[in-house]
Parts: structure tokens; C-alpha cells; sequence
């Protein structure tokens, strides 16, 4: 591929897949997207690659982030994942996903879908800058959106869904392409996009 990202260039070839193939299209599943949220959570403080490696662990230690069944963990299972060198061994952030889980159940009992409801967070195009730079990539960690979906998030009990940490998130599951200008992965993904069907 001619060009990718800068925050890509010369990177690990795992982390280079995940640029090329998943970062930015659009993610209509609730299961991937709860999985995401989480994971965004657990790497808060740490690099996103260092959780990508982790990836299959988390998927097996947290039941394939099957909502149902994490809301169901209790004590033992925070004795067993602190003990999981597979993954980030942090209580908060166990914990945190538990709760997240059990957050979510109240969810998807009200909106129907976790899909649906994070969907409907998409920004606007007047939101998004007409031309991604470096630059402005670097200066944009949030917005207006990914602001109004933490609190939401927070408001229904979720924990570690911060402005930051939902924009990572949004980026990640195509609600926003921030592929920047002249990266090579930018027109498939706006082509995913195009095809894609918004939950409802």
C-alpha cells in the first residue's frame, strides 16, 4: 500500500492489518462493539497495540465479550482475570467492564441494540474537517459528539467512557473515517460506509 496513516508508518506488521483492515470501517455488530468499548477502556494509560496483541486473550477471559454473560460475573471471576497474565491485570478496569456489561443489558432493553443507540451518535459532516492532516488529526481527541456519547454512557452507568476514550472508539468502529487525506485505506472505507446500513 503506497500510504497509510502517520500514525501507522513503519509500525508493527499486526498494527499495520489493523490499520488496513478494521480502524475506520463500519462496525454494525453489538457484540464488536461492546468488545471495543471495553477494550478502549482497558488501554486507557497504555498503547492500543499493546492491547491488539492482547486481543484474543481478552476475547477468551471475557467469554468472547458475550453482554449476557460478563454481566453475570461476580468476585470469582475478578480473582480469576486478575490472575490472567494474558491480559491487563488492572481491577478498576475489570471491574469497570463488568459493570459496563451490566450497563449494557439496561441498554439493549431500552434501545433495542447497543448498534442502533451508538449510531445514532454519528456527527454530522459539518462536524468533520474537510482535509485531515497530521495536524489536525493530533489536535482533534474529541468532539461534540464523542463529548455527548460519554455522557450518555455515563449517565447509564458505564464507567472509563471518557470524551478521548469514545472518540477512539468512534474512530475505530466508522462512525468518523479519520483516515487522513492521502492515506490509501481512506477510500475503502468511505466506500464501507457507503454501504454500510445504520442500525436502527
Amino acid at each position: 500500500m503506497a500510504s497509510r496513516c502517520f500514525w501507522v508508518a513503519e509500525a508493527a506488521p499486526d498494527y499495520v492489518a489493523y490499520h488496513d483492515t478494521e480502524w475506520g470501517f463500519p462496525v454494525g455488530d453489538d457484540r464488536r462493539l461492546f468488545e471495543k468499548l471495553v477494550l478502549e477502556g482497558f488501554q486507557s494509560g497504555l498503547s492500543w497495540l499493546t492491547i491488539l496483541r492482547k486481543r484474543e486473550h481478552f476475547r477468551e477471559a471475557f467469554a468472547g465479550f458475550d453482554v449476557a454473560r460478563v454481566a453475570r460475573f461476580g468476585a470469582r471471576d475478578v480473582t480469576r482475570l486478575l490472575g490472567n497474565a494474558g491480559i491487563v491485570r488492572h481491577r478498576g478496569k475489570i471491574e469497570a467492564a463488568i459493570a459496563n456489561a451490566r450497563a449494557c443489558c439496561d441498554l439493549l432493553e431500552a434501545e433495542g441494540s447497543l448498534a442502533a443507540y451508538v449510531w445514532r451518535f454519528e456527527p454530522p459532516p459539518a462536524e468533520r474537517p474537510p482535509v485531515l492532516t497530521e495536524a489536525v488529526l493530533r489536535a482533534m481527541p474529541t468532539s461534540p459528539t464523542s463529548v455527548a456519547l460519554a455522557k450518555d454512557l455515563k449517565r447509564r452507568g458505564w464507567r472509563f467512557v471518557g470524551p478521548t476514550t469514545v472518540y477512539a472508539f468512534m474512530q475505530a468502529m466508522g462512525l468518523v473515517n479519520d483516515h487522513q487525506t492521502g492515506c490509501a485505506t481512506r477510500a475503502a472505507a468511505t466506500a464501507a460506509r457507503a454501504r454500510f446500513r445504520v442500525p436502527r
